[in-house]
């Protein structure tokens, strides 16, 4: 019975990776293959000829490509903004000491218990207020201030793990605490930046309400928007559809390729100080 329980084991985890991985391969040869006004069976699937015929007419149609460069732009702006954010409050919280500091990140981490469907109104009315309506400007500051929160905390955490004896050598060399943050703290956390970025990016490059609330425009929508007006456009033409969705996926793939290896390690920080 020992020796079968590694091959129940392996059975369990390679049927759950088909599972998992079939749909994404279906969707892929699917989107390969033309007249698609059906979902093909696997028998066509596998003996049509493939081309990348439905990419380049999705590319073209509905200024897709426009929206697709809108959500790019929107997405890097309020990746990088939301880290530099998050990473400066975070080091306050972790290393200043001030009044009413804890009462104060209690306040901050109340908000996230509040469901963003709840917030819609009030911040609406805010970008309003400001005059950010239909710009990119008042939904990067919307995505940023519902995201600083809980990256926020996440970094706070981070941060109070490193030793602060650390900081000893850079005081001593008449450092002031810009350079610890940027000579030591940033460094030792790009694996959590690194994992706050893939969140930051995938969170805003799929968002869909409040993107569909703020902007009016129509050259100035989004993806997950151009993403909808396919499905309601060509809901039967699932060839067409699906190379659009896949297109959709490919910045959030990139993304997390590229900072796979940035995932937090908890032991980073390990014999960063000898006693």
């Amino acid at each position: 019975m020992r020796k079968l329980t590694p091959w129940i084991a392996h059975l369990v985890l390679i049927l759950g990776i088909a599972v998992v991985v079939g749909p994404f391969v279906y969707m892929i040869l699917t989107s390969l293959t033309s007249d698609n006004f059906s979902l093909p069976n696997p028998t066509k699937l596998m003996n049509s000829a493939k081309s990348l015929d439905n990419y380049v007419e999705a590319w073209n149609k509905n200024h897709f490509s426009q929206y697709f460069l809108n959500s790019l732009f929107i997405s890097i702006i309020t990746m990088l903004l939301s880290l530099t954010l998050a990473s400066m409050t975070a080091y306050a919280f972790a290393r200043f000491p001030f009044p009413g500091k804890e009462l104060l990140f209690r306040m901050f981490l109340f908000s996230m218990f509040v469901p963003a469907i709840l917030n819609i109104i009030p911040q609406f009315t805010i970008i309003k207020s400001l005059g950010l309506v239909d710009t990119y400007s008042g939904l990067i500051l919307l995505y940023i201030s519902t995201g600083i929160v809980g990256s926020t905390f996440f970094l706070r955490g981070f941060f109070e793990r490193i030793p602060a004896e650390l900081e000893e050598s850079i005081v001593m060399d008449g450092g002031n605490r810009w350079t610890i943050f940027r000579s030591i703290y940033i460094p030792l956390s790009l694996p959590a930046i690194g994992t706050l970025g893939i969140f930051a990016f995938s969170g805003t490059w799929d968002e869909f309400i409040v993107a569909l609330t703020l902007i009016k425009t129509e050259a100035n929508r989004t993806l997950p928007i151009a993403l909808q007006l396919f499905r309601g456009q060509y809901a039967t033409y699932y060839g067409l559809f699906f190379a659009a969705s896949i297109m959709a996926l490919l910045p959030i793939i990139i993304i997390f390729v590229i900072f796979q290896k940035q995932f937090v390690n908890p032991n980073l920080s390990e014999g960063g100080v000898k006693g």
